[in-house]
């Protein structure tokens, strides 16, 4: 039999993590023979120099991680009946299997993912940025850097109000550069402000012999 496809999604119960997981269900189901594994990571210290010491050190980590699993399997379960629900058209023949790990975030889930031989990791990311980022660190970006296979990461919906606004492309520009093939970008009255001094990359002009910018004066 030919090896499954097969992705891995880090959950940590976020709203996060069950959209990468959503999206780990709907790549599987694309593909006649995929699994998709899902890891819930208990943490670990770093109180000691040089040492990554559980939490649980002091204290009997099997039934711990057994309730963990639990957690996890029904977490997982309620998941892909909200997969199924949302789209029953869709046929759901792979197979999901839960880990529950005592690591760090990062090293939990680039390790399994090496261990089951994944095909892709699918994690959620908050965007955070500047020193929000750099105080509380990033499992995606970890992950990304870490990672043995392909990671794709699943960005949290956008807040529009920390988003930069954006205007609608001019429909007369857009009519122009249609009309003209791409030739002109501009439509009359924007060409005022963008066509002094405007740089164009093109790959496709004959003869040329490189792809550098084309830099119009």
């Amino acid at each position: 039999m030919d090896k499954p496809y097969v992705s891995l999604v880090g959950m940590d119960y976020s709203e996060l993590a069950d959209r990468a997981l959503q999206e780990a269900f709907a790549q599987a189901s694309q593909r006649a023979n995929s699994e998709v594994h899902v890891i819930s990571v208990l943490p670990v210290t770093t109180d000691f120099p040089g040492d990554a010491v559980s939490a649980y050190a002091t204290l009997d980590e099997k039934p711990l991680l057994e309730k963990a699993l639990q957690r996890l399997r029904a977490h997982v379960d309620q998941a892909l009946e909200r997969f199924r629900a949302d789209y029953p058209q869709t046929p759901v023949q792979f197979r999901v299997i839960s880990h529950a790990h005592v690591d760090t975030p990062v090293h939990g889930i680039v390790q399994l993912a090496a261990d089951i031989g994944a095909d892709l990791i699918v994690v959620g990311t908050h965007n955070r940025k500047g020193l929000e980022r750099f105080l509380l660190g990033s499992v995606a970006e970890g992950t990304v850097r870490n990672a043995r296979c392909p990671v794709l990461v699943i960005p949290s919906p956008p807040r529009a109000e920390s988003e930069i606004p954006l205007a609608p492309p001019c429909p007369e520009c857009v009519k122009a550069r249609a009309a003209s093939g791409g030739k002109d970008f501009w439509c009359e009255q924007h060409s005022q402000r963008h066509g002094r001094r405007h740089t164009y990359h093109q790959s496709d002009r004959s003869g040329g012999e490189s792809n550098f910018p084309l830099v119009y004066r």
